[in-house]
């Protein structure tokens, strides 16, 4: 299977001498394309670090980061940002929509921002399938929670990117609408055949990923594939993570 990202002894320091901590150790994993992974681990695992330079957002101390063919280590921080606003799209905790834009403004963002064609058949299409149609003119204040990070989903899927990372993306949002922001993102990847790398600390959020990554203290300590939220949370507790 095809690698969406793959990272070979990534390490991530921050800080020098005595103060240096090191939040990635020698990371090594591939990611594969079409398929929705879960990293999860204890509070300072570096969950947010790894996604991070997986995702092009930091430069890890050492080691390299492939995005599909793409070295990420030889990119200046200018053709970062392009290849960000092109081929990778995110949705965080924070909705992080602009207040005065509307619903569809919010959405086609990324592609004003790269100067790209909006694909009106496309647009339509990614409305649609986040449940936003009847909402496209709507402003951000007139939305619910749940409305909102749709629109952060539509947001990151409309540029057609290479991966969606999702960090703690249902960490604000009630049981209920976080269970159909996780069943959203699970019909990207089986309908959309799109590539989603989620950081959570929820086993029942993991539960909806094909495979979750353990991490502890900077580094992949196991695995688990078609995990249950009961399984997750057992690893979770083997981690120290709710002692």
């Amino acid at each position: 299977m095809e690698d969406a990202v793959r990272m070979e002894t990534v390490s991530k320091v921050y800080g020098r001498g005595r103060g240096a901590v090191a939040a990635l150790r020698e990371v090594t994993t591939a990611i594969p394309r079409g398929r929705f992974t879960a990293v999860m681990g204890p509070s300072g695992s570096g969950k947010s670090t790894f996604l991070h330079c997986a995702a092009g957002l930091d430069t890890p101390t050492a080691g390299t980061v492939r995005l599909g063919d793409t070295e990420l280590s030889a990119m200046n921080e200018t053709k970062l940002t392009e290849l960000r606003r092109r081929r990778v799209g995110f949705v965080f905790q924070a909705f992080n929509l602009v207040p005065s834009l509307t619903v569809e403004q919010n959405i086609t963002l990324p592609l004003r921002l790269s100067r790209t064609r909006v694909d009106k058949a496309w647009l339509a299409e990614v409305v649609a399938r986040v449940g936003l149609a009847d909402r496209t003119g709507h402003r951000p204040a007139q939305l619910s929670g749940g409305q909102q990070q749709r629109v952060a989903i539509a947001r990151a899927l409309v540029t057609r990117p290479d991966v969606v990372f999702g960090d703690e993306p249902t960490g604000a949002l009630d049981t209920m609408t976080a269970r159909d922001v996780l069943t959203l993102l699970r019909e990207t990847v089986d309908g959309m055949d799109q590539t989603v790398v989620m950081v959570t600390h929820d086993p029942v959020a993991a539960s909806y990923a094909d495979t979750v990554l353990f991490l502890a203290d900077g580094q992949i300590v196991d695995w688990l594939d078609a995990p249950s939220s009961d399984a997750v949370a057992a690893r979770m507790t083997r981690l120290g993570a709710w002692k």
